[in-house]
């Protein structure tokens, strides 16, 4: 008896272009949410701003016709002697903010990453600066910074037997941003902390354990394991700080209005003036278009620097 074997017909495979095809669609449909956000959010209101920044649009219509101007805001900004000071402000207020806040974190960060009692509860205790309003903050703060009775005052007369004068923390042209740096490092640092916990968190303890058993010391561990360990995190840090930095606005509007003689003028503190109390919307337009060139611009060289140097 012969024994017949009946197999069943192969199912032909795909052809590759298909399943790339497939596969195309499947990522786009993925990156389409993410995409639909950024053009909402962030393009198109940039396409606008550049825009309104070619035209005279006031900020209140008026019966006169808005009229373009092409680079004729851009121009003026460009020749406006107060829109440098304010650039210069802010640049020093970012030289300033970087290792004052992210050294800050980075030292809490380890403190809080050791084996401690109440551990969580510390944390809770060092991030709850930066879930405060900043209004509330700089209330707080302006009440420390009195002159000449503030606490502050009241302290360094106290360590110094009344041999060092008050300080005009924020009525002094040479005090003015440092006050404004102290605030805001005080307040924001817990978020950079936060982020320090994580990258060290994901550093593997085999690591360390290997680096033990050769004989490393806690130094040695240190320079060797955790800051290779946290190189991406320094970088995130570091660009999304200064982000943050030339974008002060709050601490200069409620405390100092830009002064005393314009020394703590920001340009986020520039464009709101010139929008809202000056009336005109196009030239504050302008001010946010170079504004967000040059926080681009900033941001790309700095993450390219940190790559050379293998931070």
């Amino acid at each position: 008896m012969t024994l017949q074997q009946s197999a069943e017909p192969a199912v032909a495979a795909r052809p590759a272009w298909r399943r790339d095809k497939s596969r195309l669609f499947q990522e786009m449909g993925m990156l389409a949410p993410a995409v639909a956000l950024l053009t909402i959010f962030l393009i198109v209101p940039f396409l606008l701003s550049f825009w309104t920044a070619m035209t005279n649009q006031p900020l209140v219509p008026r019966p006169t016709p808005v009229r373009f101007v092409g680079f004729g805001n851009f121009l003026r900004i460009l020749k406006d002697d107060l829109f440098w000071t304010s650039l210069w402000n802010v640049s020093r207020f970012t030289f300033w903010i970087l290792p004052v806040q992210c050294g800050l974190a980075f030292a809490t960060a380890l403190l809080l990453h050791q084996k401690m009692p109440f551990q969580n509860l510390f944390r809770g205790l060092f991030f709850l600066p930066a879930i405060t309003s900043m209004v509330v903050v700089c209330v707080i703060w302006g009440t420390l910074f009195q002159y000449p009775t503030g606490p502050f005052n009241q302290v360094i007369g106290f360590l110094s037997g009344g041999t060092i004068e008050p300080i005009d923390w924020l009525g002094d042209p040479n005090w003015a941003m440092f006050s404004i740096v102290l605030l805001s490092a005080w307040q924001a640092y817990g978020f950079q902390m936060i982020v320090y916990l994580a990258g060290l968190q994901s550093i593997p303890d085999e690591l360390y354990d290997a680096a033990r058993i050769d004989g490393a010391n806690a130094l040695q561990r240190f320079w060797h394991v955790t800051m290779p360990g946290l190189r991406p995190t320094h970088v995130f840090v570091l660009v999304i700080t200064t982000i943050q930095a030339f974008k002060l606005y709050t601490q200069v509007a409620i405390l100092t209005q830009g002064g005393p003689k314009s020394s703590t003028e920001t340009v986020v503190h520039y464009m709101v003036r010139s929008g809202f109390e000056e009336q005109k919307l196009g030239y504050a337009s302008a001010v946010s278009v170079i504004l967000f060139l040059i926080v681009l611009v900033i941001a790309l060289l700095q993450r390219q620097l940190l790559r050379r140097f293998d931070v």
